[in-house]
């Protein structure tokens, strides 16, 4: 029997899945998938996040605000999801990440842990999410060109507007110049005393309190306020806004700058005095992401926007302090520019990728900061030892003087 090419032809095109998510750059490049999560659309910032485990824990990160993140690793949901290894504090801020691009379509959960599918859970936070794409060729794109603006959207009958996504995606002003803090910063001041998660027992309670810390929250992770706690820290976290007057109230022994998201610049317009005269009082102070770009602002350096950024599980950093390489966890599209930093703040961290400054400590204040994610959560634990840092220095103890660099 023959069959007519108009037969053919419908065949083929009746067999052929339809495209039901686009991933639309702001230079006009649209990539065809198929979607996942919530319908609609959103615009956002596109980055590459390099870990292998731990997509729950990326994806309730509040330093994400603002982004599309694509996962180079292409497996990602197929342990599905559980309500304890959910980051932000601020559930509202969960929806501060724009959307999620994996390779490989979703499987069925595999673990013990597991209480929803990926998938659901992704339409439960409206989060917009596409599959079947070569993640490889973004990541390359994204590596050659920079992070781009993009809008991801997803229709099940795959109808869309093209040349409106396309001018959506123009038109959005990109990170650079946002603060997106305010999005994701506790709304009022709470206390935490919950410790770290064993196998079997799940989350502990600190129960002898050593030191009281005030924890200035831009987007804080929860598995950071748990690891201050696991080394004696009763933590009260406080909105982003609150001033020093009422910081230095609570009588603290110690200030812990949080991570978050958005351009630090714009976010140090109201953190930076609030941190010089937390510095003045001679407040010992720890500052992790965000907050170590807000303590290098407040002592006169600059940050500069990163071409592709750091975002992943498995970045070499040099501690000179110890002369260790340490592997690290990392998320930021912007970094400290070295020769901005004065005389009195020293180098102590760097990236062994780019070079690029991951940390500092004052000589005439005790204060230090990371660029990276000594919690990680995920990630490896090499960096757990500077919450331990921290406390050395509210029993008076500052941190060793870096080496002679290379």
């Amino acid at each position: 029997m023959t069959t007519s090419v108009q037969d053919k032809a419908a065949s083929d095109a009746w067999q052929k899945p339809v495209q039901t998510a686009l991933l639309v750059l702001a230079d006009g490049t649209v990539i065809e998938g198929f979607g996942l999560g919530a319908t609609g659309e959103s615009v956002g910032e596109v980055c590459f996040n390099t870990a292998m485990t731990g997509y729950e824990e990326i994806l309730t990160d509040p330093s994400y605000s603002g982004q599309i993140v694509t996962f180079t690793f292409p497996h990602i949901g197929n342990v599905g999801v559980n309500e304890e290894d959910i980051e932000t504090v601020n559930m509202a801020a969960a929806t501060g990440i724009r959307g999620v691009i994996v390779h490989a379509h979703i499987t069925d959960p595999a673990n013990h842990r597991s209480t929803r599918h990926f998938d659901l859970w992704l339409k439960s936070r409206g989060l917009v999410g596409m599959c079947g794409i070569d993640t490889r060729a973004l990541t390359a794109l994204i590596r050659e060109k920079g992070m781009p603006n993009a809008v991801i959207a997803y229709n099940p009958e795959g109808k869309f507007d093209v040349e409106a996504l396309k001018a959506k995606a123009k038109d959005w002003p990109g990170i650079d110049g946002m603060d997106l803090v305010p999005g994701v910063t506790a709304a009022q001041r709470y206390d935490w005393g919950e410790t770290t998660w064993t196998l079997g027992e799940g989350y502990g309670h600190l129960k002898d309190p050593k030191y009281k810390v005030v924890a200035i929250d831009y987007g804080v992770k929860r598995n950071i306020l748990r690891l201050l706690a696991d080394v004696g820290c009763q933590v009260t976290v406080v909105p982003a806004t609150t001033s020093a007057e009422d910081i230095m109230a609570l009588k603290p022994n110690g200030v812990f700058l949080s991570n978050g998201p958005g351009d630090p610049a714009e976010t140090g317009k109201y953190a930076v005095p609030v941190i010089r005269a937390l510095l003045d009082n001679k407040v010992p102070t720890f500052g992790i992401c965000l907050g170590h770009q807000m303590l290098a602002l407040a002592v006169g350096g600059k940050t500069q926007k990163m071409h592709q950024g750091h975002h992943g599980a498995n970045h070499p950093v040099m501690d000179f302090t110890t002369d260790k390489v340490e592997i690290v966890s990392m998320n930021h599209g912007f970094a400290v520019d070295p020769k901005s930093l004065p005389a009195n703040a020293v180098e102590t961290h760097r990236s062994l990728f780019d070079g690029s400054n991951c940390g500092i400590a004052l000589t005439d204040r005790p204060a230090f900061s990371v660029q990276h994610h000594p919690e990680a959560s995920p990630g490896p634990r090499d960096s757990h030892y500077l919450f331990q840092r921290f406390v050395e220095m509210m029993d008076g103890k500052n941190p060793e003087a870096p080496r002679a660099k290379p």
